[in-house]
């Protein structure tokens, strides 16, 4: 089987990886791909907005199945285009994407289908007036979201009126998430642990993969900004067998006959981000992808044909048992730039990536490139440095994959140094 991988972060590398020890898997494509991915996938340097130029590839090379995993391509209707020209495709289409597109739909949905979920009120930009109103009348600490998308930084946790009217000043006179937060969602702030929960559907039936916790915040103990994620480990042993049921009975299965009931089918994975309080599991926020860095976590936790798993879901008809989970674990620190989320330099030569030989810690591309067989820093978040330990425990895992990061050296390096530690107080 020919396969097309859209996208060129972390996510896709460790996505290509899995898909390519697939039996059948007879040749990758990734696109645009990244440092890591030209390893073991053919790159491809088309615009992802060209759609009619992506569906021209396809054709000439006789591609049966695209993988799509950034949200944007989603959103911007990538899968329906693609599925009008009869193509199979493993992501939800625009209108079931919204679900992660458009935050305020989202509660709408699960307020109107019964789904447990923080509560909440939209509003418009324009309503500026009658937000500083709102404000007067809450119980602090509350969360204030952009609607649209934000790149995983739209969130901001306000501990009193004085920030949340600084917040709303930021997204609405500074626009500082830009058309994202034209709508706005003020919600209760809840009060718990938060886990993600991936679950592989062909719109109907589901499977979930191991859980993982990310790890937003900039720094250390969870304290300053959110950002697109600066690490995951997994399995989160928060959520033991019996809460994974309550999730799957009471969100995951509610919400895929909801999208379903709306005319909004969903084919691919959907992420929950839940959130574990004293009154049960919660929805903190949907996504129409696979989580980033958790995907680097979750995915080399599981045994059995990935590929399958993607290909029978796209054509409607789930092989659950195609993987299953192999009993190990996984840490996964990002090594940013520092001024990540906000401003940073770009440009500087990585080493020590020729230090990563061992099967059990992987490094995945994010924000590098190549020039002339030297990797140089490209983004925020550069790279994901993960470690497997299939026999071993939490301890053994952080130890690995901190032993990894000291392999990586580049100018304006900066990581947490905390990632995984919340999984220590379950150990024995």
């Amino acid at each position: 089987m020919k396969v097309l991988l859209i996208g060129g972060g972390g996510r896709e590398h460790a996505l290509a990886l899995r898909i390519i020890k697939s039996k059948s898997c007879d040749k990758l494509f990734c696109l645009p791909g990244n440092t890591g991915t030209e390893k073991i996938a053919i790159n491809i340097s088309i615009d992802v907005n060209d759609f009619e130029r992506i569906y021209e590839y396809i054709s000439i090379n006789q591609i049966e199945l695209v993988v799509i995993g950034p949200e944007q391509p989603l959103v911007d209707g990538l899968a329906d285009f693609l599925r009008n020209k009869s193509i199979l495709v493993f992501g939800p289409n625009k209108l079931a994407a919204e679900i992660e597109s458009d935050k305020s739909f989202a509660k709408n949905l699960m307020y109107k289908y019964g789904i447990p979920t923080a509560g909440y009120k939209v509003f418009t930009r324009i309503e500026y007036t009658e937000i500083k109103n709102y404000l007067e009348q809450q119980n602090f600490p509350i969360v204030i979201k952009a609607s649209g998308l934000a790149a995983g930084k739209g969130v901001i946790i306000c501990d009193n009126k004085s920030d949340a009217e600084k917040a709303i000043d930021e997204i609405v006179k500074q626009n500082i998430f830009d058309k994202a937060g034209d709508k706005i969602i003020i919600e209760e702030f809840m009060v718990g642990e938060e886990a993600s929960i991936f679950a592989i559907t062909d719109g109907t039936n589901f499977i979930t993969l191991p859980a993982a916790q990310d790890h937003k915040r900039i720094g250390d103990n969870d304290t300053g900004k959110n950002t697109g994620g600066m690490g995951a480990y997994a399995p989160a042993q928060l959520i033991t067998e019996t809460l994974l049921n309550e999730i799957s009975e009471k969100i995951i299965s509610p919400t895929i006959s909801a999208l379903n009931a709306e005319g909004r089918k969903f084919i691919g994975c959907l992420y929950a981000g839940i959130m574990i309080t004293d009154s049960g599991a919660k929805v903190v926020e949907f996504n129409c992808r696979f989580g980033d860095p958790e995907t680097q976590v979750v995915l080399p936790l599981i045994d059995g044909d990935f590929l399958e798993l993607l290909f029978s879901a796209a054509k409607e008809n789930l092989k659950s048992n195609s993987v299953k989970y192999n009993d190990g674990v996984s840490v996964c620190v990002v090594t940013a730039s520092n001024g990540y989320p906000d401003k940073f330099e770009k440009g500087f030569e990585i080493f020590g990536i020729e230090n990563f030989v061992e099967e059990n810690l992987i490094l995945y591309h994010a924000g590098t490139l190549k020039k002339e067989d030297k990797i140089f820093t490209n983004g925020g978040r550069v790279l994901g440095v993960t470690s497997v330990v299939k026999k071993g425990n939490f301890q053994d895992a952080i130890k690995k994959a901190y032993e990894g990061v000291s392999k990586i050296s580049y100018s304006n390096i900066y990581y947490r140094k905390d990632i995984g530690k919340k999984a220590l107080k379950y150990s024995d």
